[in-house]
């Protein structure tokens, strides 16, 4: 059984810790491969991939389409991703030459926008510190007096910035005390009644056996007790206070790197920061120093299928090209635009996204590269975010809409759904949307390949902007006459609709809303009705 102590002690979300936040129910119970399998013949709330390929798609021809994951990097040697990875023929590999002549040196599987010549940025701050930062030397001595007009407005979105990070900053450091307080008390009295009782494993039914006058010793009873009755006596307490662990180092990055005004790793990378435009800069290593997620991603869209070992992606002909541009931090602006760029120009038809941020400086370059790829027929599929907020109200960038409020054609922003069908059916960390959000998707519980040819399972909308890039490229895949907006128009119209079914909303507390109303299909992904849908579309000169 898989372990949420975080959430089972003190009913918190905790988007980006390890992206484990909610499981409904005990995901024991259900299959590894739950979102691929069919509603009604499997009873879970999966998206009848197994179901489309045995019924609609078995003997058909397809083409080979290229995604890129823009992520933090992809395990090109995967077993389970191998005969799947993206190869730029016309790069002769290790060279040291632009044979290509794309302004990237050995681009052979794709790019590194946040490495150097001595090696890649793995941790990074967030945006909000790296704002705070430039507004703090310009109007950190300033009362607001004597400003010109111009500057008013700069100066109270400092005003508005600095409440943010200073809040921010305050609740990392409270969680991590509590957090790590926590966890020493946990491996101290674990320690403690192991040693009492004489055992390597503890269990609830031996600590109730234990009677004994010694204050320590009662305390340490009580308190392991105590979590497993939050966590369950079926729980590995040595497991449980691994995942805690976990949870403090998750907030210690967070004082340490994230939230640090000193730490600025892009000397690494080399390039001319302040120059959103500029390009050629990186390197070629597209796994990097940590690329568990977009490993993790890159499977759910195409791992190997029925080849026996590990799991099956959604798309059955594909490339995965690694485009490595989110480090543990946030992303910053002038990498996501130049992977966007570099993606399209490099033959990819579809591009996903499963990062996200609060603040963006340099929109403006990336909604020009949004639109570049719109102008090229290039669909755009962005997860939706973990913060459990309604993003028609609050920012999470990259946004579909740009500065000037117009909404891109190839953007599909996708939230995360469960695998049953009741009031948590929405994934609790899950950003939603009646205007923003497309659709839902998978997002619980999600068993794909991670590096060192391993398997996983995570959560979060990261896993269901995948599990829907997968479909479109197995639509693109099997109906080549389908334009990027046509393969949209398809998995949009075809969201299979739960009638009436209230859910909790996430982020806020037993509040309940109908399903449809988070979003703009009000469904959930559904790759047979797609199919069916495109199938119908064919024009009879392919019949």
């Amino acid at each position: 059984m898989k372990v949420y102590l975080v959430a089972a002690l003190l009913v918190l979300t905790i988007p980006a810790f390890a992206q484990n936040v909610q499981i409904p129910g005990d995901s024991a119970e259900i299959p590894l491969n739950w979102y691929n399998l069919d509603p009604q013949e499997n009873q879970v709330q999966g998206i009848s991939t197994e179901k489309t390929y045995q019924l609609l798609l078995k003997n058909k021809a397809s083409r080979t389409i290229v995604v890129a994951v823009i992520d933090s990097g992809v395990d090109i040697e995967h077993e389970d991703l191998q005969g799947n990875i993206w190869v730029n023929d016309d790069e002769i590999p290790d060279n040291g030459l632009d044979d290509d002549h794309n302004g990237y040196i050995d681009d052979v599987h794709g790019w590194n926008f946040i490495g150097g010549k001595d090696g890649n940025v793995q941790q990074d701050t967030h945006e909000i510190t790296r704002v705070y930062v430039q507004l703090k030397a310009k109007f950190g001595d300033s009362d607001g007096n004597g400003l010109k007009k111009k500057e008013k407005a700069a100066y109270e979105y400092w005003l508005k910035v600095k409440r943010d990070f200073d809040h921010r900053v305050e609740e990392a450091k409270d969680k991590y005390n509590f957090y790590n307080g926590l966890h020493e008390s946990l491996i101290r009295f674990s320690s403690l009644m192991k040693a009492y009782l004489d055992t390597d494993e503890l269990t609830a039914d031996l600590l109730r056996e234990v009677e004994s006058k010694d204050e320590v010793i009662s305390l340490g009873k009580g308190m392991l007790l105590t979590i497993y009755q939050n966590i369950g006596e079926d729980t590995d307490l040595d497991e449980a206070i691994k995942e805690l662990g976990e949870g403090v180092k998750y907030f210690g990055d967070q004082i340490t790197y994230t939230y640090n005004t000193e730490f600025d790793p892009r000397n690494i990378v080399g390039d001319n920061y302040d120059d959103l435009y500029e390009t050629g800069y990186g390197n070629n290593d597209v796994e990097g120093p940590d690329a568990r997620h977009g490993t993790h991603v890159a499977g759910i869209i195409g791992a190997k299928r029925n080849n026996g070992i590990g799991m099956d992606g959604i798309a059955g002909d594909v490339r995965i090209m690694s485009v490595r541009a989110v480090p543990d931090g946030d992303e910053r602006d002038k990498d996501v635009a130049n992977a966007i760029r570099y993606a399209v120009d490099n033959g990819a038809h579809i591009i996903n996204m499963s990062f996200g941020k609060s603040y963006s400086p340099g929109k403006k370059a990336v909604d020009e590269a949004v639109a570049y790829a719109e102008s090229k027929g290039v669909l755009l599929v962005h997860a939706a975010g973990n913060s459990s907020k309604n993003v028609d109200k609050k920012d999470n960038f990259p946004s579909r809409y740009s500065l000037e409020g117009d909404s891109f054609k190839n953007w599909m922003e996708v939230g995360a759904s469960s695998y049953g069908s009741g009031e948590d059916f929405v994934a609790n960390f899950s950003n939603y949307g009646k205007k923003t959000v497309d659709l839902f998707a998978p997002g619980v519980s999600i068993y794909s390949t991670v590096p060192g040819n391993e398997y996983e399972s995570l959560d979060g909308t990261s896993m269901a902007a995948p599990a829907t890039s997968g479909v479109a490229a197995l639509l693109m895949s099997y109906f080549p006459y389908l334009t990027a907006k046509q393969v949209k128009d398809i998995i949009r119209r075809t969201t299979r609709k739960f009638d009436n079914l209230e859910v909790l909303v996430p982020g806020e507390e037993e509040e309940r809303e109908k399903f449809e109303e988070l979003s703009n299909t009000g469904g959930v992904l559904n790759v047979y009705e797609a199919v069916k849908m495109a199938e119908a579309m064919k024009p009879k000169s392919v019949e």
